[in-house]
C-alpha cells in the first residue's frame, strides 16, 4: 500500500486504465474471433464488409497505446490475406 499521496493517486489512475485497457483489448478480440469465423465459415462477403470495422479497432487500438502499431499492420495484413484467399 503507497504511503505518498502522488503514489496513491497514481496507483488509482493506473486501476483505471488497466479496466479500460482490458476492455478494450477484449473488443478487438471479439472483433478479430467474428471475422475470423465468418473466414472460416467461407463468406467473403461478410467477411469484407467487416473488414473495415476492424481496421478501424485496430488503428484506434495504436492511438491509444494498447497495442503496438507492427502487431495491428500485422493482424491487418494476416485478414487481408485470408479474405484474398477466400475470394480466388
Amino acid at each position: 500500500m503507497p504511503n505518498i499521496k502522488s503514489a496513491k493517486k497514481r496507483q488509482l489512475t493506473e486501476q483505471r486504465d488497466k479496466l479500460r485497457n482490458k476492455a478494450l483489448k477484449s473488443e478487438l478480440a471479439t472483433a478479430l474471433k467474428k471475422i475470423n469465423a465468418l473466414v472460416k465459415e467461407g463468406n467473403a462477403e461478410a467477411a469484407n464488409a467487416k473488414l473495415p470495422e476492424t481496421f478501424s479497432i485496430l488503428d484506434e487500438m495504436v492511438t491509444k497505446g494498447i497495442i503496438h502499431k507492427n502487431k495491428a499492420d500485422r493482424n491487418k495484413a494476416t485478414l487481408s490475406t485470408k479474405i484474398a484467399k477466400l475470394a480466388k
